[in-house]
């Protein structure tokens, strides 16, 4: 079972999608039968099959095991991913697009780079298991907490020369055999935990 499983085909994300498919495979993160199913959620075994039926061939569950009890074969499903992402590609030409964002600096183009880093790094990803290969990656997740909007500044002005230096250190564009990579930086305040609270304030 993969961790997280990005889906690209929109037909695959509305079944995803629909309320009780979803939480069947919210119960499917084990593996389990449609009997076993239609106790836990309170629905008619035969419901139960159909859409366990639409989530197979769509493959966001697959079979995990098969039991015999008497003349009858009682399949047990699984999830094929703890939990899922849709990724922008699904909404075809109406998904969001960094370079339709002219405002650098607002929450919208913040958006479309993680939509974007969704959309390319599921892509490879998925190149990659059917390769059976590994994806070199590079995450950095860290918390800091200013204690004033001018030392806010003063860490961007300072981070973004870091930057700019490192990436004049090691970016070769012109090196036989290299590879290009994306990177993004980006910041946003942590969601507030008390109610009320204008998000934006430092």
């Amino acid at each position: 079972m993969l961790d997280v499983e990005v889906i690209e085909d929109p037909v695959t994300a509305a079944v995803a999608l629909e309320p009780v498919k979803s939480l069947l495979l919210a119960e499917l993160a084990t593996p389990a039968s449609a009997a076993t199913l239609a106790a836990r959620i309170g629905m008619a075994r035969q419901k139960v099959n159909y859409h366990l039926r639409a989530l197979e061939e769509h493959k966001l569950v697959r079979q995990a095991e098969a039991r015999q009890w008497g003349g009858l074969t009682e399949r047990l499903l699984v999830a094929t991913a703890t939990s899922y992402v849709v990724s922008p590609s699904a909404l075809g030409p109406v998904s969001t697009d960094p370079g339709r964002t002219a405002d650098r600096l607002s929450a919208s183009y913040l958006i479309a780079l993680g939509a974007r880093i969704v959309r390319e790094v599921g892509e490879l990803w998925r190149r990659a298991r059917e390769a059976d290969k590994a994806l070199a990656t590079l995450a950095v997740d860290t918390e800091i907490r200013f204690r004033s909007p001018t030392e806010r500044a003063a860490f961007t002005r300072e981070l973004s020369h870091a930057i700019t230096a490192l990436a004049a250190k090691y970016h070769d564009g012109s090196a036989p055999g290299g590879r290009a990579h994306r990177l993004v930086l980006v910041s946003h305040p942590l969601p507030q935990q008390s109610p009320g609270k204008d998000p934006s304030c430092p």
